[in-house]
């Protein structure tokens, strides 16, 4: 899927590089929730994030604004789980006529981390989902429920 980055999205994705050397194959500016999601290469999370999240703290007060992180994967299914990580994510489905997934969560715990404050989670879950497999996310609900 062809993927347009700006001038600006350059020069975050270098600012990271050049605070934590890890490296990242993307970045969205969210102006609705007024955040910078950086697509971290598979592998460099820990890098990117840093002992205690100090990078991503340090990235925070060098470009002003809140900083999200993903782990890139090449499989959809892995890619959504990452993107709604820490929830714990158990199906990925897909609806009829190839329509919007639906996000499968195991924990009633986990169903507010996944949707995010204000929604900000399925938001970048649209996203990145678009923007990397072509395909929307639908709703995020909880299967019969752990709590």
């Amino acid at each position: 899927m062809e993927r347009n980055i700006g001038f600006k999205e350059r020069r975050y994705i270098e600012e990271l590089r050049i605070l934590t050397k890890s490296t990242a194959l993307d970045c969205v500016i969210d102006d609705r929730f007024d955040r910078i999601i950086y697509i971290i290469k598979q592998g460099d999370m820990g890098l990117a994030i840093g002992k205690k999240g100090e990078n991503i703290k340090r990235l925070q007060n060098v470009l002003g604004k809140r900083i999200e992180m993903v782990e890139y994967a090449e499989s959809p299914k892995e890619f959504v789980a990452n993107i709604f990580k820490p929830a714990e994510v158990i199906e990925i489905d897909q609806g009829l006529d190839n329509g919007p997934i639906n996000v499968l969560v195991k924990k009633k715990s986990d169903l507010g981390i996944a949707i995010g404050k204000g929604g900000c989670n399925i938001e970048k879950a649209r996203i990145l989902c678009r923007r990397f497999f072509g395909f929307d996310v639908g709703e995020v609900l909880l299967v019969a429920g752990e709590t």
